[in-house]
């Protein structure tokens, strides 16, 4: 028989949770040696050169295991030319889960495609492999896993998918820099990556992205399209610098064929090289304070861990956007929103229902006419109409009643942590008392 702790914060009894939390929370973790670092590239006015981006570079491809990497002025800007690298123009088609940041494919209607979204599985939050086939169509020439809230995608049923058909896979990174999938590093399995690694990312270096891939075409491509000092500008002309050899792209040369600066800030990319250098053993404690904050809620009804399997070789890196899923059904019908409510009151502030909302609702994605062609751009290049409405996605369209927020730990303080698993467990033993 379970024994009850306490009554409700939210019915006047004491909060779970009350302890000063410190710097649990805070991030990224910045010493001096980041400052000196910004600091060299201020002093020297070298905000806007090359040399420590394409040193940051060089040493992200190496930890990460790629050939190539190119840093971004932001993951935007990465997702964006990883499309355009891949072929994907007007009329075009890319699939995209719904339940995800709206960078991972907004810039497709950039480029004249439209995005055909799919749906999620509730247990990973990530793109369903059976929702994915059937989209496929003609003119689809991308598919963006997205590792959502630090869970690695199910990338070898997407990838064979994606062989099949002759289309290519963009990794987004964004939420799980250093992750893996069944011991392979995010970011090396699809054809590109891209990611973000703005401040509230778990690899935080300010307003920044980089690009990842193993194919020198698309990498030249990415060159090309925004990085016009990087292809050899006729004016300033030095082939031992140029770093695109495919003739058809090098006659741009001197000029970002998007027409887009894509160029990295150098107080960045320093800071970058120092994060790195020390980022495997602070999301290695990060995943400590994970793992004892869940195995403090094992067994708990309604609550159940948003995190890979145990013995798999995948892992959830530095958990960005930390989730646990919901099971109503489990606490009398509870919903969500209720539980979250009474969460908050023991403490615990970030505790809310969902995560992002679904995409596929989205108006831009429905009648946002960007090129003022009098019709809305998702179809305004001959695709075929993939726009989808209520009910089209279920699991996408109840996050709000499957997953919730969790805390996200920077450090490894069991005394601290427990005290935050309290207040969930609280909760749910006297989840009949909200009913």
């Amino acid at each position: 028989m379970t024994v009850k702790t306490g009554s409700l914060a939210v019915q006047g009894g004491p909060r779970a949770v009350t302890a000063d939390p410190g710097d649990l929370f805070t991030w990224p973790i910045v010493t001096g040696e980041d400052e000196e670092a910004v600091l060299e590239v201020l002093r020297r006015g070298a905000m806007s050169g090359t040399d420590v981006t394409k040193k940051f570079e060089a040493e992200f491809a190496g930890w990460l295991g790629t050939r190539f990497a190119l840093a971004y002025c932001n993951g935007t800007a990465s997702l964006h030319a990883a499309m355009w690298a891949c072929g994907v123009g007007a009329g075009d088609e890319v699939i995209c889960p719904s339940m995800t940041f709206w960078a991972s494919c907004t810039a497709a209607l950039s480029l004249g495609a439209a995005v055909n979204f799919a749906d999620i599985r509730p247990d990973t939050l990530c793109l369903d492999p059976g929702d994915l086939e059937h989209r496929i169509g003609p003119r689809t020439r991308a598919i963006i896993a997205v590792h959502y809230a630090g869970h690695p995608c199910d990338l070898d049923p997407i990838m064979e998918i994606a062989r099949k058909h002759g289309v290519k896979v963009i990794e987004d990174v964004s939420h799980a820099q250093g992750g893996r999938y069944r011991g392979r590093m995010l970011g090396t399995i699809g054809d590109i990556a891209g990611m973000s690694l703005m401040s509230g990312k778990s690899f935080a270096i300010g307003e920044a992205g980089i690009m990842v891939t193993d194919d020198r075409a698309l990498y030249e491509r990415c060159v090309a399209y925004g990085h016009y000092e990087r292809t050899g500008a006729p004016s300033n002309y030095n082939p031992t610098d140029a770093q695109v050899t495919d003739a058809d792209l090098r006659q741009y040369a001197g000029l970002a064929l998007g027409g887009f600066k894509h160029r990295l800030n150098q107080t960045a990319s320093a800071m970058g090289r120092v994060q790195l250098r020390h980022y495997p053993q602070r999301i290695a404690e990060i995943q400590r304070a994970m793992d004892r904050f869940w195995g403090l809620l094992e067994g708990v009804p309604g609550i159940r861990a948003h995190r890979v399997a145990p013995g798999s070789g995948s892992t959830m890196a530095g958990c960005y956007n930390a989730r646990g899923l919901y099971r109503a059904e489990e606490l009398g019908g509870l919903p969500c929103a209720k539980f979250c409510a009474a969460v908050r009151a023991e403490g615990v502030p970030g505790c809310f229902p969902g995560a992002n909302r679904p995409l596929h609702l989205h108006p831009a994605f429905h009648t946002a006419d960007l090129f003022r062609m009098g019709r809305p751009t998702m179809i305004s290049f001959g695709q075929r109409d993939v726009r989808q409405g209520p009910g089209t996605l279920p699991v996408s369209e109840s996050i709000e009643e499957i997953a919730f927020g969790v805390p996200w730990f920077k450090h490894d303080r069991p005394e601290v942590i427990a005290g935050y698993a309290a207040a969930y467990r609280k909760v749910a033993e006297h989840a009949e008392e909200l009913l």
